[in-house]
């Protein structure tokens, strides 16, 4: 499957770990479904959790390495990738050769107009042309796939604040809880009218929650005292 262009089978996925595991960065060429870099050749250099993106074939492409799908590259034939290419024709500009006149001694007027023509052709000048050759211009590479989007979330639910990161359709940071004084800063970050407001809101309201479960805890813990000092006078 992966010699005809079509993508990696699951065999060939598993051939390509196996390598990695040796040591060894197996080649592969893209497809057409990677766009514009296909039939370029690359290496693998990692294959990450498929479970967590499509996107699991980490190919070192000239300087980058960037993640593919499996149907983005199939397994390159041997000798792929090793061509030398052609070097471009050096380019000959077209310089015209003037050739110097010739001296002839003049000779006495022939009454037969024949011998006087042949004396003139023989100072014309004669021009040689060089012949210039189509200049090859070079091809220029195709630009790399560039890399997926970066989402940041901050988010406040069930009076907690979490923080969770993802690029493209891979999750960085599953969401983890901050403290509101973090999330607060993070607010503050972003200067956009209404929202830190509304974290204040947010905040000022947990606030005023949680004084008044102190107070009902105050109270409780009163109401225990006094029974345990009313059982310490009966005994």
């Amino acid at each position: 499957m992966g010699a005809g262009g079509q993508g990696l089978s699951t065999d060939e996925v598993q051939s390509i770990r196996e390598a990695l595991g040796a040591g060894r960065k197996p080649r592969v060429v893209f497809t057409a479904s990677a766009g514009q870099i296909a039939g370029q050749v690359g290496q693998v250099v990692e294959l990450t959790d498929p479970a967590v993106s499509d996107e699991f074939v980490v190919v070192r492409f000239g300087r980058d390495e960037l993640p593919f799908s499996p149907a983005d590259v199939a397994v390159a034939p041997r000798g792929a990738g090793r061509r030398v290419e052609a070097k471009p024709e050096p380019v000959v500009e077209s310089v015209p050769v003037v050739a110097e006149p010739e001296f002839v001694l003049e000779r006495p007027a022939v009454s037969s107009g024949g011998e006087q023509s042949r004396e003139s052709r023989r100072e014309e000048s004669r021009v040689d042309s060089v012949e210039s050759k189509p200049v090859k211009r070079p091809v220029k590479a195709a630009k790399a796939k560039a890399p997926a989007g970066l989402t940041v979330t901050l988010q406040y639910a069930e009076g907690e604040w979490t923080v969770a990161a993802q690029q493209g359709s891979k999750s960085l940071a599953k969401p983890y809880v901050v403290k509101p004084a973090e999330a607060l800063r993070m607010v503050g970050l972003v200067d956009v009218p209404g929202v830190q407001e509304a974290v204040e809101q947010i905040l000022s309201a947990e606030r005023a929650e949680a004084e008044q479960q102190a107070e009902r805890l105050r109270a409780e813990l009163a109401e225990i005292e006094s029974r345990l000092a009313e059982l310490r006078e009966a005994g």
